[in-house]
C-alpha cells in the first residue's frame, strides 16, 4: 500500500531509507540461503560416494579375552596392620640414679638380658642393716627362751612365781616375732636390691631410650618407661571383614581352616602366609566389620609393628564358574551386561554378577566357555554394530593412525557406564 507523502513526513520516516531496509533484509537473506545450501552439498558430497549410497560406520577397534570355566575362588581382599606379639614397658621398680644402659637402641635382647643398672649402693646399705637387726633379734630370742626355761623349772619346785613364768613365755612369743618381721626385712632388702638390675622379659627389639643414664628414676604412682621392648618374632597381622562374612568365616574354619596370605614374598619367593588363629568376640558397630588375626613367624623381620599389608582371605569357592576379566563387565539401565563378538559384531548379553574378586568376575547368563568378551574399547561399540578385534600392540597404533579419534577406552568406569 502506497502511503501518501504527506504521511510518510507525519511519521518521520523518510521514503529512500525504507527502500534502502527492504534491499539490505533481501540481500542478506539470499546469501544465508546460498551459504547454506553450499554446505549441504559439500556436507552430502563428502560423506556420499560416487554411487550415491552412504559410506559405512568405520568398524569400532576393541580388544577381547576368552570366557572360561574353572572353579572360581571366593575371596576377600582387605588391608591389615602388623601388631607385635607382646609389646613391654619397661619401668623401674625402686628408686634411684641410673647408672647404664647395656643395650644399643634398636638393638635385638633376649629374655633376661641385662638392660639397665640402678646404682645399688644404696639397697646393699638397707639390705646389711636388715640382716643386722635380724641377728640382734635372734640373739635376745635365744636369751629370752633360756630364761622361760629357767622359771618353768623354778616354778616346777617353788621358787618362781606362775607370774614370772608367764612372762618369760610372753618375751618369747613377742621375740620370736620381731625374728619373723627381721627375716621379713632382709627378704624386702635382697628384692630391692635385685630391682637395680633391670631385665628383659621378653625377646624383642628396643624401641629409643626414654631416660638417659644419669637421671633419677622414680617407682611411685605411675613411673615413666625407660624403654619399650616389642616381640616381632612372631608377629600378628590385623584386618578386618564385614559382619556379612561371619558365616562363611565359622563354616570355613570348621572344614578346610583359614589362611592369611599377605603381598610379601619369604626368602624363597613364596606368598607368605598364615593360619587365622583369633576371632574377635564382637563386631565393631562403627564399621559393621569383625576383627580376625593371623600370627607369622616372622623369621626374616619382614614384619615391623604398625606396617600396613594386602591380606587376602580365601572363604569359599563356586565350582565351575563362567569366569571372565573384570574389565568385560558394563552397567545399563537393566544392569550388568557384556559385549560378546560374534561374526563381527558385538552382541549384548545380559549376566548377573556372581563374585567379584576385583580381577575376574563369575558370571550368569547367556555366555558359553571359549566366547570372546570385549575388555577394551567398548565406549565405541553399539549394540550388534561391527567391531574390529585388535590382536597386538602394532594393531593399536596402526589402527589410531588410520582413524585418529578411533582410540580405545582405557578407563574401565567410562566403560561401565555407557549402558545401551
Amino acid at each position: 500500500m502506497n502511503v501518501p507523502p504527506s504521511r510518510q513526513i507525519a511519521q518521520g520516516i523518510p521514503q529512500s531509507n525504507r527502500k534502502t531496509s527492504a534491499r539490505s533484509w533481501l540481500v542478506g537473506g539470499g546469501a544465508l540461503i546460498l551459504m547454506l545450501g553450499a554446505f549441504g552439498y559439500f556436507t552430502r558430497a563428502d560423506n556420499t560416494p560416487a554411487g550415491g549410497q552412504p559410506r559405512p560406520v568405520a568398524a569400532a577397534p576393541v580388544r577381547v579375552a576368552e570366557v572360561m570355566r574353572h572353579n572360581m575362588p571366593v575371596i576377600r581382599r582387605t588391608p591389615g596392620t602388623a601388631i607385635a606379639n607382646t609389646t613391654v614397658q619397661i619401668t623401674a621398680r625402686v628408686q634411684g640414679v641410673l647408672d647404664a644402659a647395656n643395650f644399643k637402641e634398636g638393638e635385638f635382647v633376649k629374655k633376661d638380658d641385662l638392660l639397665f643398672q640402678i646404682d645399688p649402693r644404696p639397697f646393699e646399705a638397707a639390705l646389711a642393716q636388715a640382716r643386722a637387726m635380724l641377728l640382734r633379734d635372734q640373739a635376745q630370742l635365744k636369751n629370752a627362751d633360756r630364761d622361760m626355761q629357767l622359771y618353768t623349772n623354778l616354778n616346777k619346785l617353788g621358787a618362781a612365781s606362775t607370774q614370772q613364768r608367764d612372762t618369760s613365755a610372753t618375751n618369747v612369743d613377742v621375740l620370736a616375732a620381731t625374728v619373723a618381721a627381721d627375716e621379713a626385712a632382709v627378704n624386702i632388702a635382697q628384692l630391692n636390691l635385685g630391682y637395680t638390675q633391670i631385665r628383659s622379659p621378653v625377646d624383642g627389639k628396643t624401641g629409643p631410650l626414654l631416660i638417659q643414664p644419669g637421671n633419677m628414676v622414680v617407682a611411685a604412682g605411675s613411673p615413666p618407661p625407660l624403654v619399650t621392648i616389642a616381640q616381632i618374632q612372631p608377629i600378628k597381622i590385623s584386618f578386618s571383614l564385614p559382619q556379612a562374612d561371619l558365616q562363611l568365616i565359622l563354616v570355613r574354619q570348621k572344614t578346610k581352616g583359614l589362611r592369611a596370605t599377605v603381598d610379601a614374598n619369604d626368602a624363597g619367593g613364596k606368598p607368605l602366609s598364615a593360619a587365622v588363629d583369633f576371632t574377635s568376640n564382637t563386631v565393631n558397630n562403627q564399621s559393621g566389620t569383625i576383627e580376625l588375626r593371623a600370627t607369622f613367624d616372622n623369621k626374616d623381620f619382614s614384619f615391623l609393628p604398625g606396617q600396613l599389608v594386602n591380606v587376602t582371605v580365601e572363604l569359599d569357592a563356586i565350582p565351575n564358574a563362567l569366569v571372565v576379566p573384570r574389565d568385560a563387565i558394563n552397567e545399563g539401565p537393566n544392569g550388568s551386561y557384556v559385549y560378546v563378538v560374534a561374526d563381527g559384531k558385538a552382541v549384548q548379553h545380559n549376566v548377573k554378577v556372581l563374585f567379584d574378586d576385583s580381577k575376574n568376575v563369575a558370571i550368569e547368563g547367556d555366555v558359553k566357555p571359549g566366547d570372546q568378551v570385549i575388555v577394551e574399547g567398548q565406549l565405541r561399540v553399539e549394540p550388534n554394530g561391527a567391531v574390529n578385534v585388535l590382536r597386538s600392540t602394532g594393531d593399536a597404533r596402526d589402527a589410531r593412525q588410520a582413524e585418529p579419534d578411533a582410540g580405545l577406552d582405557q578407563t574401565r568406569g567410562a566403560a561401565r557406564g555407557a549402558g545401551p
